[in-house]
């Protein structure tokens, strides 16, 4: 009998990270330098052969929409095709709160629970964390991508 697991997918930077967690708890990481595009489809083969997937999980922004939007779109058609829930968190919660790159100098920050742009000097090397116990309080099943963010320009 496969082990029941919640996927969680961040394709936001290199390397995409997919980390497996059982009852909250990180059991497995994946990494590939791939594109999301090329490599989503074999990596979930394999995990939902080996894998009872009982949620799906996923970073929604901000950061690389193009990323963004085929993470969502593919994991938006396993949740239907295999009837699992699909939630979403966004990027802050994997990178401890810190800006992260839009365009130029201009980076997304939250400010208490808001999302905005904001001009930066320095540029910040971007780091996202698979978390090692999933906090389900921070994710939402409005899973769509964070696409309303004001206008980077």
């Amino acid at each position: 009998m496969p082990k029941k697991v919640d996927v969680l997918l961040i394709t936001l930077a290199s390397p995409i990270q997919i980390g497996i967690y059982e009852n909250s708890q990180l059991i497995r990481v994946i990494e590939s330098e791939q594109k999301s595009s090329d490599v989503l489809p074999v990596l979930f083969r394999d995990i939902l052969k080996e894998y009872e997937v009982q949620k799906l999980l996923y970073a929604n922004g901000p950061g690389s929409f193009m990323a963004i939007k085929i993470a969502y779109i593919f994991l938006k058609s396993l949740s239907i095709l295999k009837n699992i829930p699909l939630l979403a968190a966004d990027a802050f919660y994997f990178n401890e709160n810190q800006p992260i790159k839009a365009i130029g100098k201009l980076h997304f920050v939250k400010i208490a629970s808001e999302i905005k742009t904001q001009k930066l000097e320095t540029v910040q090397e971007l780091h996202f964390t698979l978390p090692d116990v999933l906090d389900y309080n921070e994710f939402s099943t409005t899973a769509t991508p964070l696409y309303k963010i004001g206008a980077v320009g």
